[in-house]
């Protein structure tokens, strides 16, 4: 039976094990998919090792970007993003991994779920974070016409932003905002991101990478000025199709 899995920490979270376990079922794929909770990017090569029937796996936080070292090849968009979120696994006969290659399902997914809100006064972003995740959007909106700027909580370089530097200007033409991390996820749904919502307007698109709760208190703020909001629901089951769509490569 092949398997494909997960690697993160942590995983309890995660959406992927019982989406792709259910479209096993509902397909008649012989296949599993695994949760690999990992202390470490160190564990990665034993799971590789260990695991000889492995054919494929997606990364989540925090190894998006630690993982390139241990990888063969990246696609075009995984380089330029600097960030991989899925893992095909080529083996030899005898199940010893020959060739890892790195892809970036996550920009695909965005990119899919947020075009059809965008407007034509939206050409400037913040990003509200700066990890792998982060990355992708960052590309995912600059190949949509949208020019980026992340937002962090420290100021790690000069065209970064901090959260205390979010002014009425920079809110008045940044008309679209992303939460690309993990502030307000369940359990901590009492939490959001840091910025200004009472200088947001029915112009700005507010968008959470995050989908449980299903309306985050960043979406929820932000509906309240007459924002457009949308949670990262549509944007995982579609980065989830285009991981299956590598694998089978």
């Amino acid at each position: 039976m092949d398997q494909y899995g997960l690697i993160g920490n942590p995983l309890k979270h995660s959406f992927s094990q019982g989406f792709f376990n259910d479209k096993f079922r509902a397909e008649n794929i012989d296949a599993e998919y695994i949760n690999f909770e990992i202390p470490t990017i160190e564990e990665f090569k034993s799971v590789i090792k260990n695991n000889p029937q492995l054919k494929g796996l997606n990364v989540t936080i925090p190894y998006k970007e630690q993982v390139i070292p241990y990888l063969d090849k990246l696609s075009e968009n995984a380089q330029l993003i600097g960030a991989v979120n899925v893992v095909k696994i080529e083996r030899t006969k005898k199940g010893k991994a020959k060739k890892l290659t790195g892809y970036n399902s996550d920009i695909i997914g965005f990119k899919n779920s947020i075009e059809p809100l965008l407007q034509l006064h939206h050409t400037q972003a913040l990003i509200l974070g700066t990890g792998g995740s982060a990355k992708a959007i960052y590309y995912g909106l600059k190949q949509l016409g949208v020019e980026g700027t992340y937002v962090s909580r420290e100021k790690t370089r000069n065209t970064v932003l901090t959260y205390p530097e979010l002014n009425e200007e920079i809110i008045k033409t940044h008309t679209v905002i992303v939460n690309c991390t993990p502030v307000g996820m369940w359990p901590d749904v009492d939490d959001c991101p840091k910025i200004p919502y009472q200088l947001l307007t029915k112009e700005h698109l507010l968008y959470d990478l995050l989908y449980n709760p299903n309306e985050t208190l960043f979406m929820k703020k932000g509906k309240e000025q007459g924002a457009k909001v949308k949670n990262g629901l549509e944007m995982l089951l579609l980065q989830a199709y285009a991981s299956w769509e590598f694998w089978k490569l």
